[in-house]
């Protein structure tokens, strides 16, 4: 266990957020917010910095902790006066010292160690609450198989449930731009602060930068699904926590939240996708007054009905994210995930670019080279990520960019399949399953499918993407979602021991889509796209890939039909 090194150093007023350089000017009679840093120093003797925020004098009340490593002023979660916040900056990043492992079995430790130290101290009543965002909730998923002292209840955003699957290396395809993107936004907080610890401690910044590195040297080292990565990631519930997620259909992390979910119910899970990393659509609060509910009622107790609200609650897009974060959506609640009732809706992918509830008889193939594909049109979840950070200008002003329109050349850098106009709106919530026979000349190329709506205008916007290395055509079947008639309609990938294709040898694959969540309008078209691997993973051989359609062996889309909802095609 932890122990205290020191006393309260710094008491400071600034804004609610604690963000704010200086400063609001507040009435003499408002309680004023009062920051306290301390640092806590772990077992094998890492000191970790805390800030704690407390609105007005430092005394015990429910605390919401928020392990991060993106340093000072992280914290992604505005809680009201009837609560402390303590942001834990873990070992390697920000002000903190020791060695970055990757949210790893050391991360996990201090995760147990700090909530230990932080229920005793002056400042906790002796309840708790955690609360993340992203790698700060990624940080708690990875934790759950241990005992967390004194939690209440979690709030946690986005996040993952296995990060290989879930971010990093999704159907063992390297992804390249969120794992740049995220020891960045770590890098740069340890740079900013590596002032102070050079001045406190000039040893510990060889670990910071040393963590850093070998972090990102790690995960090019392990291609497959190995112990290095089953330690980061879901590794059971040691816990009966309440978890309220919060994410969105078009998230980097979505799929995290949809396991999580499925693994954390029996505790009394509650899900809400309306937004994450892919933005806030208007008419929404982002989950925001569930989350201020979900605190009062699991963590202070008080009867606000929040327990009585529909497990489940879906925002669907109309079409595209754009118009998605327009406020062009529709709710749709249930009380579990995948909703009850929803049926998978099979679709054969036919010679002359069809996409039709027959199956062809007559057997034919399709052939494609693998290109790689621009991200805007075919890399839904990380053109969002893109989007949030300032991308959106570029789209917007080019809106082909963000299109699938152009993303291929049929029978030349991709095959796309396009269903006829539908006849009535339908709702599509849930994973997608491509089930196809492929060939490849190319051994551990990528087959890549993109999920679009087709207005009666002719745009096609993308709504979700699968995608999976030809060097991993295993399932592993007892992990593998299926439907009332035995198909696998998620298939749960074995990653764990690659087998590269040979040349020309047709071989049975399974791609999973992650979750859809869109209302297709009547008169609009559901269409599938097969296209070379998204720049934001890294550039490999050009390969022909050949598809097998028509017959008891072509290639089949699994849709998942809401309750409710018919898919209305001739």
């Amino acid at each position: 266990m932890g122990k205290r090194t020191g006393a309260a150093l710094l008491a400071a007023v600034v804004t609610a957020s604690g963000l704010a350089l200086a400063p609001a000017p507040v009435r003499a009679d408002e309680p004023q917010d009062v920051v306290v840093q301390e640092r806590f120093t772990t077992s094998d003797g890492v000191e970790l910095q805390t800030t704690l925020t407390s609105t007005g004098p430092v005394t015990p009340k429910p605390t919401v902790v928020e392990f991060s490593p993106y340093g000072r002023g992280s914290e992604s979660l505005d809680v009201s006066a009837d609560y402390n916040f303590l942001l834990v900056q873990i070992r390697g990043t920000g002000d903190s010292d020791g060695s970055f492992d990757a949210l790893g079995p050391r991360t996990q430790a201090d995760v147990v160690e700090v909530l230990e130290w932080a229920c005793q101290q002056p400042f906790s009543d002796g309840r708790l609450a955690l609360n993340g965002f992203s790698a700060s909730a990624i940080t708690l998923y990875n934790s759950w198989h241990l005992e967390l002292p004194c939690v209440e209840a979690a709030i946690l955003k986005s996040g993952t449930h296995e990060l290989y699957r879930d971010l990093l290396v999704p159907g063992g395809v390297l992804n390249l731009l969120p794992g740049a993107g995220v020891l960045a936004l770590i890098g740069a907080p340890a740079l900013l602060q590596g002032l102070d610890r050079l001045q406190r401690d000039p040893g510990s910044a060889l670990d910071v930068v040393g963590g850093l590195f070998a972090t990102g040297l790690n995960v090019l080292a392990h291609p497959t699904l190995d112990e290095w990565w089953q330690q980061r990631g879901w590794r059971g519930d040691a816990n009966d926590i309440p978890v309220l997620m919060v994410n969105g259909f078009y998230d980097v992390e979505s799929r995290g939240a949809f396991e999580a979910f499925r693994a954390l119910r029996a505790d009394g899970a509650h899900l809400v996708m309306e937004g994450g990393h892919d933005g806030l659509p208007a008419g929404t609060d982002g989950g925001a007054a569930e989350a201020a509910a979900w605190l009062d009622h699991h963590v202070r107790g008080i009867d606000n009905g929040i327990e009585d609200a529909p497990r489940v609650s879906l925002t669907l897009a109309q079409g595209s994210r754009a118009s998605y974060l327009a406020g062009e959506h529709v709710t749709v609640t249930a009380d579990d995930w995948p909703v009850p009732g929803t049926t998978w809706t099979e679709l054969a992918l036919a010679s002359g670019k069809g996409l039709s509830p027959s199956v062809p008889a007559r057997r034919t193939t399709a052939s494609y080279l693998t290109v790689p594909s621009l991200p805007t049109m075919t890399d839904v979840p990380n053109t969002s990520l893109l989007e949030a950070s300032g991308l959106s200008a570029l789209t917007g002003a080019l809106p082909l960019l963000a299109q699938s329109n152009l993303a291929s050349i049929d029978g030349l850098t991709g095959q796309s399949f396009t269903t006829a106009p539908l006849g009535s709106d339908v709702d599509l919530a849930g994973p997608v399953t491509l089930d196809l026979e492929l060939a490849t000349t190319t051994p551990g190329s990528g087959i890549w499918a993109v999920l679009s709506d087709v207005a009666p205008d002719g745009r096609a916007h993308p709504l979700t993407v699968g995608r999976l290395s030809t060097s991993f055509p295993g399932v592993v079947e007892e992990r593998s979602l299926t439907d009332d008639q035995g198909r696998v309609v998620q298939p749960y990938g074995d990653y764990t021991n690659p087998s590269p294709a040979r040349l020309g040898q047709f071989r049975r694959y399974q791609v999973e889509l992650w979750p859809v969540g869109n209302r297709f309008r009547a008169g609009h078209r559901i269409r599938v796209q097969l296209v070379g691997t998204s720049l934001a993973s890294p550039l490999a051989l050009p390969g022909l890939h050949t598809l097998r359609l028509g017959g008891p062996d072509g290639a089949r889309l699994r849709l998942p039909v809401l309750p409710g909802s018919t898919l209305d095609l001739p």
